[in-house]
């Protein structure tokens, strides 16, 4: 199979600093393309010929960036080279010259010709602008994106480019004991000591929340009942409102005093929740068990 049998797609993001190339590439990444930071476009094919022939990969998303003229020098032939073996798309991304100000102003972060231009921030937008002039001209699509939040820049790109592919969200319940220490990577948590404790109780003390009768005993509370409702009613809002937003993983943490009896139980439950009302990857860790 020669070049142009070979359904290879690329897209090369490039604009101004501060129009939001990082969050396009990795939105693009969220939607299976594989990514590279910041290259020099003469590399380009060279690149592109030895990573897919070599890797068996059909799509390439590639950011670039300017240091100095010499960096864009030579572009327009790196690029049109590139179109004639693959189906090869330039996204130039730019915004407002008062909205890019601010969003450096923000972020606090230098613009990479602050040296070039004197350390004059709109200097180094103008000289921008002039350096990336040809790759703008070879652009297939140059969005503003002034009015855009990074979440919205980053839905519109993941529309744009992911096709068939449906961004999904992984979610990660983890239960646990208090006195072993809170999990680190927990984004939401749940403390659910105030639960008549199975360890107290003789026969249940040396079983888990795994375990039937640990299980019955912890559900068969009408209190608990009205936790999991509620539970319920909030993650199914939370799993939602994240998943409008592109998030690509969520943790929930839920703890008791030493993680072997009550919070596994109620893992669990919310796991089968989950399950059965999102179409998402849900896995369950039971740290002290």
């Amino acid at each position: 199979m020669n070049q142009h049998d070979a359904p290879i797609r690329i897209v090369v993001i490039t604009g101004l600093s501060g129009a939001g190339k990082t969050v396009a590439l990795r939105a693009l990444e969220d939607v299976g393309f594989f990514c590279i930071d910041n290259f020099p476009p003469q590399l380009l094919k060279n690149f592109i010929n030895l990573s897919t022939s070599e890797n068996n990969i059909k799509k390439v998303a590639i950011s670039v960036d300017v240091r100095e003229k010499s960096f864009v020098d030579g572009v327009e032939e790196s690029i049109n080279s590139l179109r004639k073996d693959y189906d090869a798309e330039v996204v130039f991304l730019e915004a407002e010259r008062s909205v890019l100000l601010r969003r450096f102003k923000e972020t606090r972060r230098p613009h990479p010709l602050a040296e070039t231009s004197g350390g004059d921030i709109r200097d180094a937008l103008k000289l921008e602008a002039e350096y990336l002039s040809d790759l703008r001209k070879l652009a297939n699509r140059v969005i503003d994106t002034s009015s855009y939040t990074p979440h919205q820049l980053r839905s519109f790109i993941m529309e744009a480019f992911g096709g068939d592919q449906t961004p999904s969200m992984g979610i990660n319940i983890i239960s646990f004991g208090y006195k072993f220490g809170i999990p680190q990577e927990v984004d939401i948590l749940f403390d659910i000591r105030f639960l008549p404790n199975p360890y107290f109780i003789a026969e249940l003390r040396e079983l888990n929340g795994l375990d039937q009768p640990v299980k019955k005993y912890v559900l068969d509370n009408p209190v608990t009942n009205k936790l999991l409702d509620k539970l319920k009613d909030l993650i199914n809002f939370l799993v939602t409102e994240y998943l409008k937003e592109g998030r690509s993983s969520l943790t929930i943490g839920v703890g008791c005093t030493g993680g072997q009896h009550r919070s596994p139980v109620i893992a669990e439950e919310l796991s089968q929740y989950l399950r059965s009302t999102f179409d998402l990857e849900i896995k369950v860790i039971h740290r002290e068990l």
